[in-house]
């Protein structure tokens, strides 16, 4: 069996390089899978892919700190993403991101030859600005968004007067672009974890189910609150039956 690189040689840095994705799965759904499963190791500036051949089966994701990129490389290390193991290592560049945030960032062109400004014209010299790196409104995007209410308006996110405990949840407060396999990745990662059970009549909404209700409290802790987007932080409770 293949030794995984776990990017122990490369040094530490805030973007993780991820390979051996599955390339039958659409660009969009992909980079909204990848958020939602990483994000519960860190504020995510940006995820990374692109449609181009060189570049299939491959992404990038930025975190906004060293610490949570080493957690994600750590913990999601083989995680069976889309029926394809990961495999993860930091990446080798600083990315254009981090590098705009931090000052340090040079346009790619001008990297190469930084003492010769002024011999490249300036329509190629647009042309390489508008090619690189990533869109400045992505990063926005994540950004901090207002509290959302939750029933009874209190500080707790499970209502007052919540089903027993049962080995089935109720989550509530999805975004519309969840798809069930974005819930999966996130729910099999805790034992005992059945399916994902969504309503199309009903966005915003899922049943996942568990073995017994110990693990399905042990999913219910770990997940509540996680927010798949900025302005969705999941409710769960148990499902009433």
């Amino acid at each position: 069996m293949a030794e995984v690189n776990t990017g122990t040689e490369i040094p530490p840095n805030m973007t993780i390089y991820i390979n051996n994705l599955n390339e039958k799965i659409k660009l969009d759904e992909l980079k909204k899978s990848l958020h939602a499963v990483f994000s519960q190791f860190g504020k995510i500036l940006g995820v990374l892919a692109f449609k181009t051949l060189k570049h299939k089966g491959q992404a990038w994701v930025v975190f906004e700190d060293v610490s949570s990129a080493n957690n994600a490389l750590r913990q999601m290390q083989g995680f069976p993403f889309y029926d394809k193991p990961m495999r993860i290592q930091y990446a080798k560049t600083k990315s254009d991101i981090i590098a705009k945030a931090d000052g340090t960032f040079v346009p790619r062109e001008k990297r190469k030859k930084h003492d010769e400004k002024g011999k490249k014209r300036k329509d190629q010299h647009d042309a390489n600005q508008a090619g690189m790196g990533l869109n400045p409104a992505y990063a926005g995007a994540y950004g901090a968004a207002p509290p959302i209410p939750y029933p009874g308006g209190g500080k707790s996110m499970v209502p007052e007067a919540p089903a027993p405990p049962n080995n089935i949840l109720f989550i509530q407060n999805l975004p519309t672009e969840t798809t069930p396999m974005m819930l999966q990745m996130l729910f099999l990662q805790y034992p005992g974890f059945k399916e994902v059970r969504m309503v199309e009549t009903k966005p915003g909404i899922a049943f996942v189910e568990y073995g017994d209700e110990m693990q399905s409290t042990v999913a219910l802790q770990a997940l509540q609150g996680f927010k798949i987007t900025p302005q969705n932080p999941m409710l769960i409770t148990y499902a009433k039956k």
